[in-house]
């Protein structure tokens, strides 16, 4: 099986500009209650069809990371402790005032906390669930440097999935991730969650297009399932600057399709796969119909 496409960029990558009542909205009532978003943030290309459609991924904990991945648009540095500590009741607050069945929260590295955060993203979780008890809650979390025992403190607040992103192949992790992540790692994060909750709902997502190979894909995805993850997602990787890694190449979307079909075949709960899927891209859809509505591979 090829692998990819050319390096040249193919039309299907291209998407409208953001606009419409919703999302003007969206982004006056984040920006009021100064809530970063990763639509924004990580210059998701999404952003127009996920905000127009009431759909957002909210980011905690400030918008400065301490790590220093080479594909992530998000701003790096040292936040030097600080954390706003009525942002769970704001998060909280700006959810109920949408129409929404399903969120994505999301966070920065906090390496400069004792904790690295894990209590602040409980809490949000908590606070979010307690005014919003209809709402589906996934997170989207950093690694917390694999401790089991911080990994345990947002588990225990009982999101409905529990994402953390493996991101690539294993032999391209030190030259994609930052020094401190890591493939076992972010692994044993995965692994934690079940093995803590195993009715806790677990999923990952991979870039694709930075030089992995064909069977590489295919282990990660036997590593994924060996630690019980429940639902993965495929993207094409794109160069948010110039300072970034460039791409290697463009995946085609019948190389996406097949993907999709392989991973399915191998017991994942949901797979989405395609060049502008993203890890909380219409997560509410794929979580709703592939995983509540008992539906495997259910095309969206």
């Amino acid at each position: 099986m090829s692998a990819h496409s050319s390096t040249r960029k193919p039309s299907w990558l291209k998407v409208r500009a953001p606009s419409g009542e919703n999302f003007a909205r969206l982004k006056t009532l984040f920006g009021g209650l100064k809530l970063a978003t990763v639509c924004q943030e990580a210059r998701c290309p999404n952003i127009g069809e996920c905000w127009s459609g009431g759909t957002a991924t909210i980011m905690i904990m400030g918008d400065t990371c301490t790590r220093g991945c080479k594909f992530c648009h998000v701003k790096t540095g040292h936040p030097r402790g600080e954390l706003d500590p009525l942002e769970p009741e704001k998060v909280a607050f700006s959810l109920s005032q949408l129409d929404l069945e399903y969120v994505v929260i999301t966070s920065v590295d906090r390496d400069d906390l004792p904790d690295q955060g894990a209590g602040h993203f409980a809490r949000t979780v908590r606070t979010t669930k307690k005014l919003n008890p209809e709402l589906l809650i996934e997170i989207l979390t950093p690694d917390f440097r694999g401790r089991s025992e911080l990994i345990d403190i947002v588990v225990e607040a009982k999101p409905d999935v529990f994402a953390h992103n493996v991101e690539t192949v294993e032999r391209l992790q030190k030259s994609v991730r930052d020094p401190r992540a890591g493939y076992r790692q972010s692994l044993s994060v995965l692994q934690r969650v079940k093995g803590k909750d195993p009715t806790r709902y677990t999923k990952s997502s991979l870039m694709l297009g930075l030089g992995e190979t064909d069977g590489e894909i295919l282990q990660c995805l036997k590593d994924l399932r060996a630690v019980g993850c429940d639902v993965v997602t495929f993207g094409q990787y794109l160069q948010p600057t110039p300072r970034h890694l460039p791409v290697e190449s463009y995946v085609t979307l019948e190389k996406f399709k097949e993907w999709e079909t392989l991973a399915q075949g191998m017991g994942f709960l949901y797979v989405a796969s395609g060049p502008l899927v993203r890890s909380s891209y219409r997560a509410g859809e794929f979580f709703m119909k592939g995983i509540c509505g008992g539906a495997k591979g259910t095309d969206l």
